[in-house]
């Protein structure tokens, strides 16, 4: 998709089977998720995106145990992406501004796909993919690790 836009042909031709080649290989990154319910801010992307690569953008509604980016280690980390700014009559110069945000990655069906753990699951519907937990409270989540 990436290299021919979507105008691509592709062909294949079946050559035949071969022996067991072991299993199949798995991201050795973790995911970022949501700590709580409510909107995602800009300020609370700021502060999340030098964590890892983001997968939504400001005004996004999410939920607890939702997945929003790929994290730079090997494990996951929960963030809290609807933190606000809070705001005081005081002001200092430079202190307001603008917050840059990396635009964030949108994965396709397939991505999402091959992106997904054994402890993840994705949701689908007509207007978007989502990415989450099998279990989304945290403390349940941690429970199961500690159990295992």
């Amino acid at each position: 998709m990436t290299d021919t836009n979507g105008n691509g042909i592709m062909n294949q031709l079946f050559d035949g089977y071969a022996p067991y080649k072991g299993d199949i290989e798995t991201r050795e990154r973790g995911s970022i998720v949501v700590h709580e319910t409510g909107v995602s801010s800009a300020y609370g992307l700021f502060n999340t995106q030098d964590r890892g690569t983001l997968f939504i953008g400001a005004g996004v509604d999410v939920y607890e145990g939702m997945i929003v980016g790929e994290c730079s280690r090997a494990e996951d980390i929960v963030c809290n992406v609807c933190k606000t700014k809070h705001l005081t009559n005081t002001r200092a110069s430079g202190s307001d501004d603008a917050l840059r945000l990396v635009p964030p990655t949108n994965l396709s069906l397939e991505q999402c796909m091959e992106f997904i753990g054994d402890d993840e699951l994705l949701e689908v519907t007509p207007e978007s993919l989502r990415l989450r937990k099998t279990i989304l409270s945290k403390e349940k989540r941690l429970k199961q690790q500690f159990h295992k």
